[in-house]
């Protein structure tokens, strides 16, 4: 059982107790749309140390929209912390900066954590060129990765058929190739 602390984090008071690996885009955004917000998730051994993190976190970064801990244990006993944020280009320094500061409470190294996006399990190193790679960093490339545009929005609106094509890439070969389509 860890002890709830009271009188702000210290070096170290989380060692232990935060995975290195945390997940990008995998849970829904409960602030605004997905394309405009993205949701990091970590696991954290014990309740009250995730409330900790979340407040961290919270007051630490102007640019966290919400954090937010689950009040029941997953089923390995850890629970999670999500985080939202605007979905911008600055999101990849953000993002490390945070966990580089992070390494501060948890002594998890900054350059050894991993992340995997979406529902995916792949783990990435959590680096500038992974992160911005893998992970749309506008609304405009997470709709062209998974929504329809606004014009196929306002044709879906005037019951005109949609005949918008999946753009060629990484993603919708390995979409394709899974649906036996090619």
């Amino acid at each position: 059982m860890s002890k709830v602390i009271t009188e702000g984090l210290r070096i170290g008071d989380l060692k232990g107790m935060v995975d290195s690996h945390c997940t990008i885009d995998e849970y829904t955004s409960k602030m605004g749309d997905d394309h405009d917000i993205i949701v990091i998730s970590f696991k954290v051994q014990d309740q009250a140390p995730a409330l900790d993190l979340v407040d961290f976190i919270e007051k630490g970064y102007d640019f966290v929209l919400d954090g937010d801990a689950t009040s029941t244990e997953l089923d390995d006993g850890k629970y999670m912390v999500f985080v939202e944020v605007e979905r911008t280009p600055k999101f990849v320094n953000q993002l490390l900066n945070m966990l580089a500061e992070m390494e501060n409470l948890t002594e998890n190294k900054g350059s050894e954590f991993t992340f995997s996006y979406g529902k995916k399990a792949q783990k990435h190193p959590c680096d500038y060129q992974n992160l911005s790679r893998l992970v749309p960093l506008t609304t405009d490339q997470y709709k062209r990765r998974y929504g329809k545009t606004e014009i196929d929005e306002m044709k879906t609106a005037a019951n005109i058929p949609v005949d918008t094509k999946a753009p060629v890439n990484d993603y919708t070969e390995s979409l394709r190739v899974a649906a036996g389509i090619k």
